[in-house]
């Protein structure tokens, strides 16, 4: 699991901490993160994971349609929603839910957003949050996670500067600071690397991405591969980095990943093609030195291949057509 870290920023994950609430029992909500809400801070991202960090109290959770399932959260817990789905949350989640929208208080500058809300009753403080990547599809690890993950940093030697930091962030929500959002993105990325840490050790399955992580040689193996995708990576390459033969690391690859390790590679690299194309920065032959293609002739027809059409013409569609709905043919 060493290479989880490696993994993550390449993804193109960002995050920040934009609300700091508090509530009185009784008292329950619903909530989902939309992106115009998170865009003062964040820009413009289409996919949205939210988090709740319990800073005082307790509070009840479940997803919206799971009314068989609730979670118990308590002080020093994290939930996160990698699908940022519709959830409840509450002292009692049998009331009426008020929805967020209805509640929440933007700063002059809509810069911060707070809550206050409820009764007489017992209070509970939190910290909401939330990460944000372009697509889906940039990181294939999001589309295997559950609906939820639960995190709880009492038992760990972080558990003292998270919980610190937390405050010092809720104080700058209040206070509309924006000095610390350096810091406060790297927590909110630290949280998103914890969450998966925790969640692949727990994995009993025996192939796929998460799977792939806890193998020592992979996780490498995948590190070097989405640290630099232009490179002209070989088998012999990717084997020698790692430690291994080049039957073992293939054999390994097709296992876990489903694919061997070159058809991978070019999987990745589409993936950032793709992006890039639907950004529309980039010419197409920037595009193509970026993602290890000598020609832009040799891209398009790699592209071609994997999506079906050309670079070009899949640029334009992407206008119309969001590209979590595009996947190469290769996937697998």
């Amino acid at each position: 699991m060493e290479e989880l870290p490696d993994i993550v920023p390449l993804s193109k994950i960002t995050g920040a901490i934009y609300l700091h609430a508090q509530f009185n029992a009784p008292w329950c909500l619903t909530s989902q993160v939309l992106p115009e809400i998170c865009a003062p801070l964040l820009g413009a991202n289409s996919y949205l994971i939210p988090y709740h960090y319990i800073m005082e109290g307790s509070v009840r959770f479940r997803i919206d349609d799971d009314a068989q399932h609730e979670v118990f959260l308590r002080q020093g817990d994290v939930i996160m929603l990698p699908h940022n789905q519709l959830h409840r949350m509450g002292s009692d989640l049998d009331l009426p839910p008020v929805a967020v929208r209805d509640i929440i208080e933007a700063s002059p500058g809509k810069r911060s957003f707070s809550i206050r809300h409820g009764g007489q009753g017992a209070t509970a403080r939190m910290v909401c949050g939330f990460l944000g990547c372009a697509d889906v599809h940039s990181n294939p690890l999001i589309s295997l996670l559950p609906s939820y993950l639960k995190l709880n940093f009492n038992d760990s030697g972080r558990a003292d500067w998270i919980r610190s930091t937390f405050e010092y962030a809720a104080d700058e929500v209040d206070a509309g600071r924006l000095g610390t959002r350096t810091m406060l993105t790297k927590l909110s990325e630290l949280l998103f690397s914890e969450a998966l840490r925790q969640y692949a050790g727990n994995y009993q399955e025996g192939r796929g991405w998460v799977a792939a992580l806890r193998d020592p040689y992979i996780a490498r193996s995948l590190a070097m591969f989405h640290s630099n995708v232009a490179h002209p990576w070989t088998v012999e390459k990717l084997a020698r980095g790692v430690g291994l033969s080049r039957s073992a690391v293939a054999g390994r690859f097709v296992r876990l990943i489903g694919m061997a390790p070159m058809r991978y590679l070019a999987y990745c690299r589409m993936q950032v093609a793709a992006g890039k194309l639907a950004e529309g920065r980039d010419s197409l032959s920037q595009i193509a030195d970026a993602v290890g293609y000598g020609s832009e002739a040799a891209f398009s027809r790699a592209f071609k291949s994997a999506f079906g059409s050309a670079p070009a013409r899949w640029r334009q569609r992407s206008a119309s057509i969001s590209v979590e709905n595009t996947h190469p043919r290769f996937a697998g």
